[in-house]
Parts: structure tokens; sequence; C-alpha cells
């Protein structure tokens, strides 16, 4: 509700239009889609907000910082996880990652042209598995040498783009 100035309470729709906030489009997939997909594309559109944010939020020129010899550069930790996306959502027929990402190895580019393709491996992701039918996510997938249910590689995802969340998270803190 809305209290006015007056002390009377304001249960319109204008009064309550003050308080609404837009959903993202993983939040509106999850939305549509019920049971597994559902669940998973409402953990996976908060795990893309949070690396969009955080990649946005890298200045350009901390891009190709590393923590540590032998050790992913921020920019290349994105391009990885970029490839990933595309990789794994190969499970739900999802597209191959465009070819100017590489084996996701190597930085891409400038930071805009990173997030990017970050984004555009998101909504892949995102579609194939909005698009996939409940009754296939028992069908299996090999990738990456596992033989596997799709419903276990949707618990993959998250469990793999949670581990690079670590992980730039720790480069966000320790970036000079």
């Amino acid at each position: 509700f809305f209290q006015a100035e007056d002390g009377i309470r304001d249960t319109s729709v204008t009064g309550v239009q003050t308080c609404a906030l837009p959903i993202s489009a993983g939040a509106q997939d999850a939305a549509k889609v019920t049971g597994a997909r559902g669940d998973f594309l409402g953990n996976f559109g908060g795990l893309e907000r949070k690396f969009t944010q955080l990649a946005e939020a890298f200045p350009q020129d901390k891009y190709d910082w590393r923590p540590g010899a032998g050790v992913r550069s921020v920019c290349e930790v994105f391009v990885h996880i970029t490839v990933e996306n595309y990789d794994m959502g190969k499970a739900f027929g999802g597209p191959a990652a465009p070819a100017a990402l590489g084996n996701g190895d190597k930085c891409i580019g400038n930071k805009a042209a990173v997030i990017a393709a970050m984004k555009a491996s998101f909504a892949a992701i995102r579609a194939a598995v909005t698009n996939t039918k409940d009754a296939d996510l028992e069908g299996t997938y090999t990738l990456f040498g596992a033989n596997q249910a799709r419903r276990t590689w949707l618990l993959g995802i998250a469990e793999h783009a949670g581990e690079h969340r670590s992980e730039e998270h720790t480069s966000e803190l320790q970036s000079p």
C-alpha cells in the first residue's frame, strides 16, 4: 500500500505501481516453465545476472589481470564460461559456440565483445532449456566423457557456473 501525506492508505493500482520492478528475461522464462527446468532457469538467471554485473564492473584495463602464473585472466574466465555455456547447452539442443570463441582459453577482444558473447551464451542455453520437453530430461547425453540424464546436466551446469562465480569473486577481491 501507499501511505499518502494525509495518512490515508492508497491501495489502488497507482499506489502499487510505484513498487513495481522490472523482471529479467531469466525470471520471465522461469515463470513460464515449470518443474526442474523452471527451477533451473530461475537459478541460472541469478547466476547470469551476477556474472554480467561482475563482467561490467571490472574495468577494461583489468581484463588481462590474473591472480598468478598459470591461472586464467579475468577475460579468459569470462570467455571460458561463455564456451562452456554453449557446450553444456548442446545437451538440450543448443547451438555450438561461435568459432570466434575458439576453445575458450583465450581472450576474444575488448570488454564489450566479451560481455556481448557471454550474454549471447546465456540466452542460448536459456532458450535450449526452455524449449526442452520435461519428458526429454530423462534422455541421456554424453558430454566431457560422461553419459548422463539431461536433468543431471541441469545440476551440472548450475554447479559449474557456481565454481566460476567463486573464481571471479576471488579475482575481484584480489585484483590491484
